[in-house]
């Protein structure tokens, strides 16, 4: 019965995660963007970034200051997301519509993406983390947005907007009348529309009180199936803060986008490997002081495949002249399945 409760728990929670994000916290963040007059590009690169990886970066935060040596939660959920979106969402998309990437824009996101994960892999095979460590994953971020926003000065080009209605996502009737008591308590608590400050905070507020539903869940689950916590987050939390990226990138595929989708996708992950766990490491630092001893054991075979999936895609693009089809899509999908397995079977 617990079992039971706990799934039905997460599902409540991915999807309130997902629409809050949607609907309230990426439109407030626009709005800042707006207000600041920043670049479409510098405004992707951090505050867009932040509203999509939200739910990664406040799972991580929360599972590292909870009490009792949670933080593979965190930090597996993150290593988990960044396969699935490389994986899964690439190669769903490939599968939609065949599409070229921009060689350029994709070999400098894969390339800080390879930095990323290198950094990552070094940290988690040296099983502790420093105050200098920490802001270099930082710094590093610093770094790639600084790149993105000069980068169409160095390569002229012309850039895709994102245009999405989010209201294609539910478009099945019971599935609206499932989820329409849930929109109903998120109306009435986004009381003051039109006012973006109030709009970000209580975003903030609700994701973080979701994401703390996220990491309690894991816990409860990994002790009544008796399996390590770092699993779950892999692939059950990994897979659920996915989804809304995947069926964004579904719909921008449907409408020939789909090397935009490629790229936020990457994108993504590097806000969540070098944020997503470069603020809680600091947090970790800052509570505990000085050099902190992380438990990532269980964590380094997946990273070494996260690594190996990174510099196998960005083969498999340059042998494939930049060019994502049906093969291509499939093959990547095949990957992500056999690593589902494999974590399966090792755990």
């Amino acid at each position: 019965m617990m079992l039971f409760a706990y799934f039905v728990i997460l599902l409540i929670s991915f999807y309130f995660i997902a629409k809050i994000c949607d609907d309230y916290f990426v439109e407030s963040l626009d709005k800042i963007a707006h207000r600041l007059n920043m670049s479409s590009d510098a405004a992707g690169a951090t505050l867009m970034a932040i509203g999509s990886s939200a739910p990664e970066l406040m799972v991580a935060i929360i599972s590292v200051l909870k009490p009792g040596d949670h933080e593979q939660i965190g930090m597996g959920n993150i290593v988990g997301s960044a396969i699935f979106n490389l994986l899964i969402i690439t190669g769903v998309v490939g599968l939609i519509k065949p599409f070229n990437v921009i060689w350029h824009i994709v070999s400098r996101d894969l390339f800080f993406y390879l930095l990323s994960v290198l950094l990552l892999f070094y940290v988690f095979i040296d099983g502790n983390i420093s105050m200098v460590e920490a802001i270099i994953f930082i710094l590093l971020y610093a770094l790639y947005v600084f790149t993105v926003i000069k980068w169409n000065k160095i390569v002229k080009f012309e850039s895709e907007e994102k245009e999405i209605d989010e209201r294609e996502l539910v478009k099945n009737k019971w599935l609206r009348m499932l989820v329409r008591p849930f929109d109903f308590m998120l109306d009435k608590l986004f009381v003051f529309k039109g006012n973006y400050i109030y709009e970000f905070f209580i975003s903030i507020a609700l994701i973080g009180f979701f994401s703390w539903v996220l990491v309690e869940s894991a816990i409860g689950l990994s002790h009544i199936l008796e399996i390590p916590e770092a699993f779950i987050a892999i692939t059950v939390l990994a897979v659920g803060t996915s989804i809304p990226d995947l069926l964004s990138s579904i719909i921008v595929g449907r409408q020939n986008r789909g090397g935009m989708a490629v790229s936020n996708a990457i994108g993504s992950n590097i806000f969540d490997i070098l944020v997503g766990l470069g603020i809680p490491f600091i947090l970790m630092i800052v509570f505990n002081g000085g050099t902190v001893d992380i438990k990532t054991i269980d964590l380094i075979p997946s990273t070494a495949l996260l690594l190996l999936s990174v510099v196998l895609m960005l083969m498999l693009l340059f042998l494939n002249k930049w060019n994502i089809g049906k093969k291509f899509g499939a093959t990547l999908i095949l990957l992500y399945i056999a690593f589902i397995i494999w974590e399966f079977t090792h755990m």
